[in-house]
């Protein structure tokens, strides 16, 4: 039997040996007992080290986590950090910045018809000095500058009531002013249609949207009077019957983007609905239960694709196609990778052939194609099988916070690869990520919490925009963009 060596208070063999055996029994008790004791306490301090262990790893995915790693603005970004050139999920080298080749030149062209021409005459001779005042002009060069004359005054229009008695019972009878003529002194429809424009349109603040309006109109407004005016558009355009005409054209649209997102209205939070396509957008208030994505009455009954994020409040559409966001997938590949660039190579190569595969259907869609080869569609198709099932074999045993997200989304992969792969599927359709329902909902968002006024006081829940005067305009020989409101 090996010599055991001495431990400073422990008692040695040979003094264990020389106690008597009841003695020896209790204090081998008692040893027992204090094994127990110290056993159960590293399991739990180990218990607790891998809790630890876990909530440091998620709080340093968490510290590096940007725009590039999950859904944060990138103005959430810090300045102080230096970002990596691959931030971006672009095909760097295949296009410029700038105009492409092959593309029209938008050059500002000259008129035939300028509104004044004046004459630059030379008056001696650069050459001998001798004078040139009655010598005919032999060649010209025009230029032309485009600019714009400092606000008019504005035209003040006075209505005047009047009121005549009858000759025959005495009944005084008054004429009827036109309908947007009701207090004694008040701005006109283009007025308010500007100052629409200003807020609802372009997003501008109250106070400086009343700067503007002064500025380029020479219209003075008081500050109450420009946060008055959406309300008053919101209720003209919810009576006119625009959202329904909005309504119509979304659920002809073979693909419709929709978004959920947190705003201030009536008082409190509430989520933004969203369903768009790149010419109109609809949008209403509510909480994020599947009830509150169908007041919008677009996407129930819906038969074409919804291009969307993983939110499963979506899920209960089962009339139509479902599309799910590639931006949202590379940014969780992004975060996984750059975490553990050594265990999750699986991540980068997936995040790889997205990209491929979106390069081939946007190639396809330019060529007129409604369907990619079948070949190359096979091969993606095989790839992206053999990656999602190398992602979760390779996290499958691993007991780490990383593993356990990695696992999570090799999963997604394969349980969702019909709506992750829709946009090679459907090449036609520019549809690969939810970039244009998020730049809505973000723009869109600060305009909701315009319209509630008052907290309390909502009587609007959103706003749409419907582009091009011909779908519905806003106002005669105006094209462009229709705003409207929603109702809540």
């Amino acid at each position: 039997m090996p010599a055991v060596p001495e431990v400073p208070g422990v008692p040695s063999a040979e003094d264990l040996a020389a106690l008597p055996h009841a003695e020896l029994a209790v204090r081998l008790a008692e040893a027992y007992r204090l094994i127990a004791v110290l056993t159960a306490q590293a399991e739990e301090l180990s218990a607790q080290v891998t809790v630890l262990q876990a909530r440091v790893e998620d709080l340093e995915r968490q510290a590096r986590r940007d725009s590039s790693t999950s859904s944060r603005p990138p103005s959430s970004d810090s300045p102080y950090k230096q970002q990596g050139r691959d931030r971006s999920s672009r095909e760097r080298g295949k296009r410029r910045p700038g105009k492409q080749p092959g593309e029209p030149g938008t050059t500002m062209r000259l008129v035939d018809d300028p509104d004044e021409r004046l004459f630059f005459l030379p008056a001696a001779c650069r050459g001998c000095g001798e004078g040139l005042a009655g010598e005919p002009a032999v060649a010209q060069r025009r230029h032309q500058v485009t600019d714009i004359e400092p606000a008019p005054a504005p035209r003040v229009t006075e209505y005047v009531v009047q009121a005549k008695e009858c000759p025959c019972c005495g009944t005084v009878t008054e004429g009827d002013l036109p309908a947007h003529v009701r207090a004694r002194a008040s701005f006109g429809p283009e007025a308010s249609a500007q100052a629409a424009n200003l807020t609802a349109g372009h997003h501008i603040p109250v106070y400086r949207a009343t700067l503007l309006l002064c500025q380029l109109a020479g219209l003075t407004v008081s500050a109450g009077w420009m946060a008055g005016i959406r309300g008053k558009a919101a209720a003209l355009i919810g009576a006119s019957g625009f959202a329904d005409r909005v309504r119509e054209l979304l659920r002809d649209a073979p693909a419709v983007h929709a978004d959920e997102t947190p705003a201030r209205a009536a008082g409190g939070m509430r989520y933004v609905h969203l369903a768009c396509t790149a010419y109109l957008t609809l949008m209403h208030t509510g909480d994020r239960s599947a009830d509150a994505i169908d007041a919008g009455h677009v996407l129930p009954g819906y038969a074409g694709i919804i291009v969307r994020d993983g939110y499963s409040g979506y899920s209960h559409l089962t009339g139509a196609l479902h599309a799910w966001c590639g931006a949202h997938l590379l940014r969780d590949l992004k975060d996984l990778y750059d975490f553990e660039p050594g265990k999750q190579d699986w991540a980068s190569q997936m995040a790889a052939l997205l990209i491929e595969a979106r390069g081939a259907a946007r190639d396809a869609r330019q060529a007129g194609k409604t369907a990619l080869d079948a070949g190359v569609l096979e091969d993606l198709v095989t790839r992206y099988r053999a990656l999602a099932t190398s992602g979760l074999a390779a996290n499958t045993y691993r007991r780490t916070a990383t593993a356990k997200d990695a696992r999570r989304i090799a999963r997604r992969f394969l349980h969702f690869e019909d709506m992750i792969l829709r946009f090679a599927t459907r090449p036609d359709l520019d549809i690969f990520t939810n970039d244009l329902a998020s730049y809505c909902t973000f723009c869109g968002g600060w305009e909701v919490r315009g319209l509630a006024g008052r907290p309390g006081g909502c009587r609007a829940g959103g706003f749409s925009v419907a582009g091009g005067s011909d779908i519905l305009p806003w106002r005669a020989g105006a094209p462009g963009f229709a705003v409207g409101v929603a109702a809540a």
